[in-house]
């Protein structure tokens, strides 16, 4: 007869609390998304193929982390499991909400001109399953993000969080960068993707580190260095926040309206503009993150 040392080898609170509820929700519509789509609602060219990844990535790792804590086999795993799964939260909710904006704005229509009606209708459902995926990781994101004079892992932090967003956003900018924004044109924006790249860099090293639970075996100490990075990173960004619209958009190097020959989705003047734009968006973001990095302690082990 075995005899049981521990615990029950299933975990029914993975599926049964909140959080868990979450991601049941998030597996389903995500099935549900990306079965309607491949069913019928159909995709193309670089923009489908991404959504598709999105919704069979987020699907993915959703079960394999839903399956892990039904099991407790994530007991088993040399990473920092809640700085992981906050990670992936977050991560999740931005790549959701993009693919559900991407996907109605260039694969649905009102007519059922040329495409049919039944097309038409799939794409819809599709549309609206894809809205509801990101209701959901965001919804995660909320029940598990640190509050306060809670201990928790540092990813659910609001300064850990924002790390994601920041790293999500840093992406945006290359993308626009390779859309032939001209930034050989100068040495100053040149500059400004040194800037982009380094901290990108950084940012994505901090939460591999944090992931990993591995910031106890760094020889210096790595909350101080990771505030110290982000106060650099401020900087950083404010010199590509003066220089890059200077040299895009000031009359004596580039632009200040957009060419009226430009091709639509072809312009490099876009691009500029895209990543200008978010620029200022992840200088606000990393001002946050020095603001409530004064807050926090790491704990690494969570």
């Amino acid at each position: 007869m075995m005899e049981s040392t521990g615990g029950p080898y299933l975990n029914t609170a993975a599926v049964t609390s909140p959080v868990g509820i979450a991601r049941l929700l998030q597996m389903t519509f995500g099935c549900t998304t990306f079965s309607l789509v491949a069913h019928q609602g159909g995709f193309s060219a670089a923009y489908g193929t991404f959504c598709m990844f999105v919704w069979t990535f987020c699907f993915a790792i959703t079960v394999f982390i839903l399956t892990c804590e039904f099991t407790h086999l994530h007991s088993c795993l040399t990473i920092s499991w809640g700085n992981f799964t906050a990670a992936f939260a977050m991560l999740a909710t931005l790549m959701s909400v993009t693919a559900a904006v991407i996907y109605p704005l260039y694969f649905v229509q009102l007519g059922c001109y040329p495409i049919g009606c039944e097309v038409r209708d799939f794409r819809i459902a599709a549309s609206v399953f894809a809205g509801l995926l990101f209701v959901v990781y965001a919804a995660e994101v909320f029940l598990t993000r640190a509050k306060p004079g809670q201990v928790t892992s540092y990813m659910a932090t609001v300064s850990g969080l924002l790390k994601i967003v920041q790293a999500f956003v840093a992406c945006i900018i290359f993308g626009a960068l390779v859309n032939d924004s001209q930034y050989s044109k100068y040495v100053a924006m040149q500059w400004c993707v040194a800037v982009y790249s380094f901290c990108f860099v950084v940012t994505v090293v901090v939460v591999a580190f944090s992931v990993t639970g591995k910031t106890a075996l760094l020889w210096f100490p790595f909350e101080r260095s990771v505030v110290v990075y982000t106060f650099g990173a401020v900087l950083l960004y404010m010199s590509a926040a003066v220089i890059w619209p200077v040299f895009c958009f000031d009359s004596k190097y580039g632009s200040p309206r957009r060419p009226g020959l430009c091709a639509k989705g072809k312009c490099p003047w876009d691009s500029q503009l895209v990543i200008a734009i978010f620029t200022y968006v992840n200088l606000l973001l990393y001002v946050v993150d020095l603001a409530y990095s004064q807050r926090i302690r790491f704990v690494s082990h969570l």
